[in-house]
């Protein structure tokens, strides 16, 4: 998951509102949005290379999702950070306890972002900032820095998310996510990986023949706890394979 607006507690009925791409390789095998056989509380898609997801919802409230930090220097990791999702979602420990965990746990992985949350708490952790915060009521971003960095792509999808908390529809949160336009060259950030891959990941839904948007991903919670999500798959160069609506 390269990109993820949301909204904690924006001040009306709905406490949590989310907007995500998800950006891998097309040849990377996974399954859209479904509840998992083997434990039919979690509602999310399947790295069906690693075992993990990258964002879903579980029982009790339970929300996780997670994006990568682009360091083309960093070593190779033990573990896939799908994992850290995914052991969430299945679990019932504490935020307060899993957290604990992942610190402790976390040079075993590359870099990432970990959004965990529940019905009363929403929490990020930047494993190369090793310290957890509980965030307060806002509007949020993150891409593939620490949180709410300020890269062109995050900049304009926070701004998309904003002016549509007045009515906070699916659709209207998808098609945020369909931008495809690129970031001007003298905006593009510098992480390591040449300026024509800059530009090709500085627009928020990224297409090409053989990395992009997978999947993009709208959910939001009630103020009752009952969520409603989407999901649109996609091919090379952006092609649309399906959609998935589930409401729990």
């Amino acid at each position: 998951m390269c990109l993820i607006v949301f909204a904690w507690h924006p001040g009306h009925a709905q406490p949590l509102i989310v907007a995500a791409n998800r950006d891998e390789f097309y040849a990377r095998p996974s399954l859209p949005l479904a509840p998992w056989a083997d434990a039919p509380q979690v509602h999310a898609g399947r790295d069906l290379e690693a075992g993990g997801t990258w964002l879903g919802i579980g029982a009790n409230g339970r929300f996780a999702a997670l994006t990568n930090i682009r360091d083309p220097h960093q070593p190779p990791a033990r573990k896939s950070r799908g994992e850290l999702v995914a052991r969430f979602l299945t679990g019932d420990a504490s935020i307060d306890d899993y957290l604990s965990d992942v610190v402790a746990r976390s040079p075993e992985y590359a870099g990432f972002n970990l959004l965990l949350g529940n019905t009363h708490e929403l929490w990020h952790f930047n494993a190369r900032t090793s310290e957890p915060v509980m965030l307060e009521p806002g509007v949020y971003g993150l891409s593939n820095a620490g949180l709410d960095t300020p890269w062109p792509k995050l900049l304009k999808a926070k701004a998309a998310l904003s002016a549509v908390l007045d009515d906070p529809q699916p659709a209207r949160l998808l098609g945020l996510l369909s931008d495809a336009q690129t970031a001007p060259f003298n905006e593009l950030p510098d992480t390591g990986v040449g300026l024509a891959t800059e530009s090709l990941l500085s627009s928020v839904f990224i297409a090409s023949q053989s990395y992009g948007t997978r999947a993009s991903t709208a959910l939001i919670v009630q103020a009752d706890g009952t969520r409603r999500m989407v999901e649109r798959s996609f091919g090379p160069y952006g092609g649309h394979l399906g959609e998935v609506e589930i409401a729990v």
